[in-house]
């Protein structure tokens, strides 16, 4: 995967500026996570593309950690007792 360690590299840096309040990292992360995507096209793993797309960032940064069971969101849910 093309751009795998600089997407877990900004994920965690915005993590940390997110935990830090520090806005102007967090704006500087975020885009340089877009610009990733962007570059990366078809070669990101379809569910990687789409927590950025989402801006799932905290279940992006599971995804390239290795997380065996990633929360799940309303994706692809089709109400109770679906």
């Amino acid at each position: 995967m093309p751009c795998d360690d600089q997407i877990k590299k900004s994920l965690m840096a915005l993590m940390d500026a997110i935990r830090r309040a520090d806005a102007a990292a967090v704006a500087a992360e975020t885009q340089a996570l877009d610009r990733c995507l962007d570059a990366a096209g078809e070669g990101l793993h379809p569910q990687l593309a789409h927590f950025l797309r989402n801006r799932s960032y905290p279940k992006a940064l599971m995804f390239l950690g290795g997380e065996a069971a990633i929360p799940g969101g309303s994706c692809g849910r089709k109400g109770p007792g679906a």
